[in-house]
């Protein structure tokens, strides 16, 4: 009989009152890794629990519905349920499905995504994509970390939140980011501590790149030189560089050492190297982004004699391959910066001549700036949460030149289903393929691709491509 987490380890909030256990059977998992149950009438979401699993739990949050709770006891443990590597895992909210081995976190997500079209788009794929995986650990090259003087805790800590607290985690390790980086988070509440402003640095953003190591500072107030000092002795005794932040995301500066190489990327397989700042969006896990990439462009198959439309473009992570193989891509992204960064990567990897970009509020689409942009082949589509919803409605607004071929990268599969609920039941598109992507090993967080094509238009090309 194994026994549940302590109550600091289970997110608990004050004032929640912890009902006496019950015996449940874990139906399934949500969309947030929880077991899913029932028990007189209501579903019962327990944390950390598997499918298959038998166990007792209590509630510590009940609603009109469905209630909250947390394992005391498993009973029955699942075959997939493995022993988290972390020490943190419970307390820390950076991941929540370390308890589960990789292929069957893969899994639930599949099914995530598969519940979703089914049940909000009402749509089902053609074919359903091998997924797309990668390194479990040590994968993460994006990462915030907060920061915080907590006095009753020993002083400075650096960490992510605690799951489903505003507090910051009291983490000495973290096996989701490399471990050189992993092996600096008690040196950092060292050099934190000694700051004269060390109440007043509540962020460090983790950037790393092909040659370098970036550390933001999110600093309220301006260093002292006692405090550039501290920080210039750390940068030597370890290889990192450290930014500047001040306000917003443009105000981030190199600060320490000014002579490292600048961030970028790779996608070797089309030959690209992405330039980037510390506070632009890209992936935090850059080998399953080439892979994707790599993916996403097999299932467009652009063509030399195609003009493709790229949205929601930002750098041009997937608009520069694209460049590679079509005759004319058009990026389009909301933010003029990025338009600029893009068209500056565009130069950098000798592809201006085929790579343009515009500055669009893409969540404002209507049929008639659609159509200004003038006709597309095929179109790729990568937005953020939210989704694309007036874009898909634009698009498939455009009649007969309307494009073919629609490949839809997505951070969320409901907003994903909703759209393709559209794209296949208002605009005449067929739901090829679609798979998950595990760009977040460990966490719920299910990222997808799908690839539409018009009924009665389509050409012979990979739909289907693994």
């Amino acid at each position: 009989m194994r026994h549940g987490p302590p109550k600091e380890r289970r997110g608990i909030q004050d004032g929640e009152r912890m009902d006496a256990a019950v015996e449940l059977e874990i139906e399934s998992v949500d969309h947030e890794a929880r077991g899913v149950a029932h028990h007189e009438g209501k579903a019962i979401f327990v944390d950390g629990a598997l499918p298959g699993e038998r166990v007792h739990a209590a509630s510590y949050r009940k609603k009109a519905r469905f209630e909250n709770a947390h394992i005391t006891a498993i009973l029955k443990a699942s075959s997939s349920r493995v022993t988290p590597r972390c020490p943190h895992f419970g307390v820390c909210g950076g991941c929540s499905m370390q308890h589960a081995d990789v292929p069957t976190q893969v899994a639930i997500k599949q099914r995530v995504l598969e519940d979703n079209l089914r049940h909000i788009g009402r749509v089902t794929p053609e074919v359903m994509l091998r997924p797309i995986q990668g390194p479990s650990w040590e994968y993460r090259y994006r990462a915030r970390f907060s920061v915080r003087d907590v006095p009753k805790k020993g002083g400075v800590l650096v960490g992510f939140r605690e799951r489903s607290s505003s507090y910051v985690a009291d983490m000495r390790e973290c096996h989701v980011v490399p471990k050189r980086i992993s092996d600096l988070l008690l040196p950092l509440r060292e050099l934190v501590a000694g700051l004269s402003i060390h109440d007043q640095l509540p962020q460090i953003e983790l950037a790393i790149g092909t040659a370098v190591d970036v550390l933001v500072l999110r600093i309220l107030a301006p260093l002292m030189p006692e405090d550039e000092e501290r920080i210039k002795a750390f940068a030597a005794r370890h290889p990192v560089q450290f930014w500047t932040q001040t306000k917003g995301p443009d105000t981030v500066v190199p600060f320490w050492p000014l002579d490292m190489p600048g961030l970028t990327y790779e996608l070797p397989e089309f030959g690209v190297s992405m330039p980037f700042t510390p506070t632009d969006f890209t992936q935090v896990n850059h080998q399953i982004n080439a892979t994707l990439v790599g993916r996403a462009l097999r299932l467009l198959d652009p063509r030399p004699d195609e003009r493709i439309g790229d949205f929601f473009c930002g750098l041009g992570n997937f608009t520069l391959p694209i460049a590679t193989l079509a005759r004319e891509v058009v990026g389009v992204e909301g933010s003029a910066s990025l338009v600029a960064r893009a068209h500056a990567n565009a130069a950098h990897n000798g592809l201006a001549a085929r790579a343009t970009f515009q500055a669009a509020n893409l969540f404002e689409a209507t049929t008639e700036s659609v159509a200004a942009l003038g006709r597309f082949d095929k179109v790729l589509i990568d937005p953020p949460r939210d989704g694309a919803m007036e874009l898909v409605k634009a698009l498939g607004s455009q009649g007969e030149n309307a494009p073919w071929r629609i490949v839809y990268v997505s951070c969320s599969p409901s907003t994903l289903a909703r759209d393709a609920e559209a794209l296949v039941n208002l605009y005449g598109y067929a739901m090829k393929a679609a798979g998950v992507v595990n760009m977040f090993p460990h966490t719920s967080h299910v990222e997808s691709i799908a690839v539409f094509e018009r009924e009665g238009v389509a050409k012979e090309a990979p739909a289907t491509a693994q």
